[in-house]
């Protein structure tokens, strides 16, 4: 097969797409190269249709680890396992970048593989393999309404000044306000997914138009890729018997339908009603259309009724105003040995969010091919089949349930402390108790008041919400804060989370070619004015993060010893930070840099800390102390003066006369107050228990010269070793 190559500069570097070279066999196969980055992108269609009543596409998001020259760390397995999430998440974004411009109509299976071969850790793989996605469709013979592109967004401040990067580098990225990946058409946006440092929306929004102005050149270059070597399209046929039933049953069962449609819009969900009319109607056309098949064309039609209900007389499903927010409920403190709860509600869609307190030591560990990495903040999401009214597996996560964890957790970063401050690692569970709408802002809602309920001081309070959209093409109308059905029905599902003062957290979702710019700017501030009025009602309940933590949390402090010193508190064969652990039943961590993280009970914790900033405690000469005798011996007795630290006490410096028996002035585990004499030069404390005109009327002590030392007599066989 001939091998075709384009490329183009994104800055200042060269991105390349070449078709031909691989995986012959696919629709279509793309490799894409930018910088020392290289992934694979593969679409393959099946020959024949499938009769699900969706379109059934996969998106699969392969990392290999030989990409980034790494082996798995296992000793027992050096396979690649189960994706990681952000394996899960960067499928997720190409998934829904190119999901909404194939027809609805066609039904064979579509399966996209991208495959990371080659990562030089500084070009991200995720957006470049989105762009071979897309040329890859393109150049396919699958029917597609592209093709697109997608670029990651940084925006940096320098001195007053400010700058948008296109595709940073991760050592830029390091430095910028926001990691946002947008993906648009030539004319408008079909994909945003970023998490922001509390950015005003003008800023949000002027990154979105820049970005649709490198994508539209990433386009012109996967088109002339796809005018060398672009295969035609086949044509989706349009299927008339689901068009015709419901034609039908418009005609035949209209004042069924408008009873439905009101039960429906009184209890919100309504599966019922639907399911028994949909049994009458099959029965009643002597079952020439399956219950399943009456089922769908009733959905079609509500769907089609709560449309025209919004565009044509701006009247929603349950009588809200567009820009109205369900009524809210809010609770704090509801699990009793929990280091933090909260209850969000709004409207059926209910949250409970559980924050636990942990030490530094359990932060995740990541393995991937740019190498590895920690977390010390995490966010887990969690939608039993309960929470919609129906039974389903529970066990593994679901893709939709890691995408929802890892948006509320980004919505939540930019906010919480840094570990110098709160040297805890956070888990975030949110459990989804009933679901019509929105839950991952819900889940950011509810986990704010976590947070705040476990005493975090996080920096601001953050909410969100999620703005549908009906359109027909000549005029649209936004609608704040979706219930499910208005989901279902509707053209988007934008979610927006946020402080006071900016963006935290953006998600685009949609089922149409694009959104404009005007659509996209005003959905911006609809969300503000939104999301300031769950914050007010959130603060309503909880002002501020509580003062003290949990008591059932656990007590995390760290220590900064000098480096030379660490030493010093691990002791000869690691016996000194053993004694401490069993003594004061506290966990001791010592890293590299000279920070000693101590967590436990609140009473070991601080006898830990004091033991060990007495061991790393320079001694000086004049410092008076209160130590315990530990040691005797005929010519003095040893005194712990700090925790792990002795010093002699010279029977010369007991008393102003004559000491013949250290026993006659000390007892072991005495409490006497000493003074500081010296430091010699082999760092021994010599102490003295004289103080004021006492110290000087001290007998002298006696010094042996070597000469006087008494020898040892020699032995021939005697081993010295």
């Amino acid at each position: 097969m001939k091998i075709v190559k384009k490329s183009i500069d994104i800055n200042g570097k060269e991105l390349s797409l070449e078709v031909g070279r691989f995986a012959e066999q696919a629709s279509c196969a793309v490799l894409a190269r930018y910088g020392d980055t290289m992934v694979l992108s593969t679409v393959t269609a099946s020959s024949r249709e499938t009769t699900l009543d969706y379109f059934p596409l996969s998106v699969e998001y392969v990392e290999r680890l030989y990409a980034g020259g790494r082996i798995k760390g296992s000793r027992w397995v050096k396979r690649e396992g189960r994706p990681s999430d952000d394996a899960v998440l960067s499928g997720r974004i190409i998934d829904r970048s190119i999901r909404p411009l194939f027809p609805k109509a066609y039904k064979h299976d579509v399966q996209v593989i991208i495959t990371v071969l080659s990562v030089d850790g500084e070009n991200d793989p995720d957006v470049l393999g989105l762009v071979a996605t897309s040329a890859a469709i393109a150049l396919s013979p699958i029917p597609w309404d592209g093709p697109i592109a997608g670029v990651r967004v940084g925006y940096v401040k320098d001195n007053g000044n400010s700058s948008f990067l296109i595709n940073p580098t991760a050592t830029e990225q390091a430095m910028s306000d926001f990691d946002f990946v947008v993906a648009t058409s030539r004319e408008k946006t079909v994909m945003l997914e970023g998490g922001f440092c509390e950015t005003p929306e003008d800023i949000v929004f002027e990154a979105v138009k820049k970005a649709k102005e490198v994508n539209a050149r990433l386009i012109d270059l996967i088109d002339s890729l796809v005018k060398v070597a672009g295969k035609p399209k086949t044509t989706a046929l349009l299927v008339s018997d689901a068009d015709e039933l419901k034609k039908k049953i418009a005609a035949d069962y209209k004042k069924e339908m408008a009873d439905a449609f009101v039960k429906k819009a009184e209890k919100e969900f309504g599966g019922d009603e639907v399911a028994s009319l949909a049994k009458t109607i099959a029965e009643a056309y002597d079952a020439l259309y399956s219950v399943k098949a009456v089922e769908e064309a009733l959905d079609a039609l509500f769907k089609k009724q709560v449309r025209e209900n919004v565009l044509e007389k701006g009247k929603r499903f349950d009588g809200r105003k567009v820009d109205e927010v369900r009524p809210l409920t809010v609770d704090t403190g509801i699990l009793p040995r929990t280091h933090g709860s909260a209850i969000f509600q709004r409207g059926q869609t209910q949250v409970l969010t559980v924050a636990t307190l942990g030490t530094p030591s359990l932060e995740q560990l990541i393995e991937s091919p740019m190498g590895e990495e920690s977390k010390r903040y995490i966010h887990h999401y969690s939608m039993p089949p309960y929470s919609v009214g129906e039974t389903g597996r529970v066990g593994t996560p679901s893709r939709r349930e890691i995408g929802h964890g890892a948006l509320a957790e980004r919505a939540l970063l930019s906010v919480i402390p840094s570990e110098e401050d709160f040297p805890y690692t956070i888990r975030l569970v949110s459990e989804v108790m009933s679901s019509n709408g929105s839950t991952s802002m819900a889940s950011t809602c509810g986990s704010t008041l976590a947070l705040m309920d476990a005493g975090v001081p996080i920096k601001e309070p953050v909410a969100g919400i999620s703005v549908g959209l009906m359109t027909d093409k000549k005029k649209f109308v936004l609608l704040t804060d979706i219930m499910g059905i208005e989901d279902f029905a509707g053209d988007m599902d934008f979610k927006v989370a946020g402080t006071k003062n900016g963006i935290t957290a953006i998600q685009l979702d949609i089922k149409i070619d694009g959104l404009t710019d005007e659509i996209v700017k005003e959905t911006l501030g609809r969300a503000k004015t939104a999301r300031m009025k769950i914050l007010e009602k959130m603060l309503s309940v909880l002002p501020s993060s509580r003062k003290n933590l949990s008591q059932y949390a656990p007590k995390v402090q760290v220590v900064k010893v000098p480096t030379e010193k660490i030493g010093e508190v691990i002791g000869p064969g690691g016996r000194m930070i053993r004694q401490i652990i069993a003594v004061t039943g506290a966990s001791v961590d010592v890293n590299d840099d000279g920070s000693v993280v101590i967590s436990g009970t609140p009473d070991g914790v601080e006898k830990a800390v004091v033991w060990v900033q007495g061991l790393t405690r320079d001694v000086q000469p004049g410092e008076e102390y209160e130590g315990e005798v530990k040691r005797i011996l005929p010519f003095g007795a040893f005194v712990e003066i700090l925790p792990g630290k002795e010093g002699l006490v010279h029977v010369s410096q007991m008393a102003t006369g004559f000491v013949r028996d250290p026993n006659d002035v000390v007892s072991l585990g005495k409490k006497v107050k000493v003074r500081v004499v010296e430091i010699d030069d082999q760092h021994r404390i010599n102490l003295s228990m004289l103080f004021g005109e006492d110290a000087n009327k001290a007998q002298p002590r006696e010094r042996r010269e070597p000469s006087d030392r008494p020898r040892r007599p020699f032995d021939r066989n005697r081993r010295r070793f």
